[in-house]
């Protein structure tokens, strides 16, 4: 039971609720770029954060050991914590090998099944274990946009590129590993993430921006493939809202509500940073370039037109609705970062 402190103020009496306590957050996955901006933001909200880390390091919140496919001492972190927010696993951003393909996919299943191993055996588990996924889980789609209810997962498509069947089996198999965990007293949520623009070196923005400054950001491949995305202060907003929206469990969509072709979108970036060139770069002159610096086309070139159907009936608010006023954002606070 909650108490309310009671205050008079002329004939009228106000209820004002006591503060909310601290939150013990555990982010396996958290020395990453994005695990960095999700504990800065956690940490400066009073938070109580511990961040599970292959490499350690040094960090205004706890870092503790893991491997990611032992348990260990790092298990007694999860013990009476409130939140867990799995954000471990390889970077995509390489060539799809063989062995890149083993370490992207057990880097995910692996870590999410020893989550799992670890959270059913605690006296006290997490009240919330999000666990990160993607959004290319669905399928390519430039006719009509993907929500949580109506949206259509990808499949084996013998038109499409091999690397986008295997992101698709990624996904697929990350989220079937955390729902498949026996963890009934912990609410669970695969996070279906777009792109997350943060201002941040190092990101999908600066990347994106480096190449508009160079000349080199115009549309890619044909151009009509959607781009969904979301800007870094709605991600963490989402973040926050799902915590303290005890209704949301299952396959959760983050992402903009306004994705736009590929096109229109580096259009909109060069606008924002006042480049006056964008070279246009085929399907040909990229599956070149993704040779050279060591990645894949399908980053860039499959149609990802995915909504937050859930967060938006349930009245969610977003900072940056649209691409534009997002960009000009981002701009700005990347500037201000030189």
């Amino acid at each position: 039971m909650t108490d309310t402190t009671a205050k008079t103020c002329g004939t009228e009496t106000l209820h004002l609720d006591p503060p909310r306590r601290p939150l013990r957050v555990v982010i396996p996955g958290g020395a990453g770029h994005l695990g960095r901006i999700v504990a800065r933001h956690l940490h400066a909200k009073g938070n109580a954060v511990t961040i599970l880390s292959r490499s350690g390091g040094v960090a205004p919140w706890q870092v503790v050991s893991w491997n990611g496919a032992d348990p260990d001492d790092w298990t007694r972190e999860l013990e009476d914590a409130d939140v867990v927010i799995n954000l471990a696993g390889r970077s995509v951003n390489c060539r799809y090998n063989a062995n890149n393909r083993r370490e992207i996919l057990e880097s995910r299943i692996r870590t999410t099944e020893l989550l799992g191993e670890a959270i059913s055996k605690l006296h006290r588990p997490p009240r919330l274990w999000i666990n990160a996924s993607t959004a290319t889980i669905y399928r390519h789609s430039l006719d009509r946009e993907m929500d949580e209810a109506s949206g259509e997962l990808g499949g084996h498509e013998p038109d499409a590129p091999d690397s986008w069947n295997f992101s698709i089996e990624v996904a697929t198999r990350w989220e079937r590993s955390l729902f498949a965990a026996n963890t009934p007293h912990t609410r669970k949520i695969a996070l279906r993430s777009a792109m997350v623009m943060s201002a941040e070196r190092g990101g999908t923005f600066d990347l994106l921006l480096r190449l508009v400054r160079f000349g080199l950001g115009g549309a890619s491949g044909s151009g009509k493939q959607f781009i969904s995305w979301i800007h870094a202060d709605d991600f963490l907003h989402a973040l926050d809202y799902l915590v303290g929206h005890e209704e949301f469990e299952g396959p959760i969509n983050v992402a903009s509500p306004n994705p736009l072709p590929n096109d229109d979108f580096m259009r909109i970036l060069r606008k924002a940073c006042g480049a006056r060139v964008g070279l246009p770069a085929s399907k040909w002159m990229l599956e070149v370039g993704a040779f050279f610096l060591r990645t894949e086309t399908e980053l860039v070139l499959k149609s990802r037109r995915v909504v937050p159907g859930l967060r938006l009936a349930s009245g969610f608010e977003f900072q940056f609705s649209e691409w534009r006023g997002a960009a000009e954002d981002l701009v700005q606070r990347w500037r201000r970062q030189k």
